[in-house]
């Protein structure tokens, strides 16, 4: 069993037959999201864009919503932002540490595809209780492992068209 200690970050290593131009892309682009990520969003991928993202459940309707803000957009080699804070709770200051999780995607190129470090973290200083921390890690981990997956393929998918 983990201790709450351990839920510090979510960290990840894919690897992507596609080159880093191409994993930017479907990282970045609102079309290429709905693909991987399922949600549906309008930004553009500069540092301090906004948006949100809202997950529609097919058999209920149910939307899920949260608001995002990009941290750094450097093609081909950046892509982060932060997400999951309370909108009311961040004005004037915004999105930032203790108030929001941080997603980072760097891009390396490796041969002829793209090696893809992720990494989710900022759950330890959002100051949650014990159970809750554990609740929040445990739901985006296992969301992450879900949809990293579909990332790979919607990028190969892409690499391929072209």
């Amino acid at each position: 069993m983990e201790t709450a200690m351990e839920y510090g970050s979510i960290e990840r290593e894919l690897r992507i037959d596609a080159s880093p131009e191409v994993v930017f892309e479907v990282l970045s682009s609102p079309e290429h999201i709905r693909d991987w990520w399922s949600a549906e969003t309008a930004f553009e991928p500069i540092a301090g864009a906004t948006g949100r993202l809202t997950w529609t459940d097919a058999e209920t309707g149910r939307h899920d919503s949260a608001p995002f803000t990009v941290v750094a957009a450097e093609p081909p080699r950046l892509f982060s932002f932060r997400w999951t804070y309370d909108e009311k709770e961040t004005e004037p200051e915004g999105a930032g540490p203790g108030n929001s999780l941080l997603v980072t995607f760097e891009l390396v190129p490796e041969g002829g595809g793209t090696t893809v470090r992720f990494r989710e973290s900022g759950y330890r200083e959002r100051g949650w209780e014990a159970a809750v921390l554990e609740a929040h890690y445990n739901d985006h981990r296992q969301g992450w492992d879900f949809y990293l997956p579909r990332l790979v393929a919607a990028a190969d998918r892409l690499a391929a068209r072209r």
